[in-house]
């Protein structure tokens, strides 16, 4: 094969389909196993035993690729989560009932903090 496809191309579109792959499967290890399944067989077909090493390298490569995307995906989702959406302000009114001649009370504005379940990784770790 090529020295340049073999160094710049292959490993290039390795990366960028692992990007793509890891968004659509959301699993580094499936991801990874893709990668090394369509590599073995590229191996077999069309060079000889030499471009294994390189198979294993490349799935490698994918394998880190995917999990430095989740990681990325999971920060920047953290991080959108955090500025304003994770905890909105809900005023309700707050009745107080007395004993008192005046038998209730209504205070507005009165705020409290309430948990937003609009982000996905609510309760749960990243």
């Amino acid at each position: 094969m090529n020295t340049l496809l073999i160094f710049f191309a292959l490993p290039v579109a390795t990366i960028i389909l692992s990007i793509v792959l890891q968004k659509i499967l959301k699993n580094p290890l499936l991801v990874a196993a893709t990668f090394f399944a369509i590599y073995l067989i590229v191996a077999f077909a069309f060079s000889d035993s030499s471009f294994l090493v390189l198979t294993i390298l490349y799935t490698i490569l994918a394998y880190l690729t995917a999990v430095l995307t989740k990681w990325i995906c999971c920060l920047l989702e953290r991080l959108k989560c955090g500025e304003s959406d994770r905890e909105r302000i809900v005023e309700t009114p707050i009745t107080i009932n007395n004993t008192s001649p005046c038998n209730s009370i209504n205070l507005t504005g009165d705020a409290r903090i309430v948990p937003n379940t609009n982000c996905r990784n609510n309760g749960r770790k990243l």
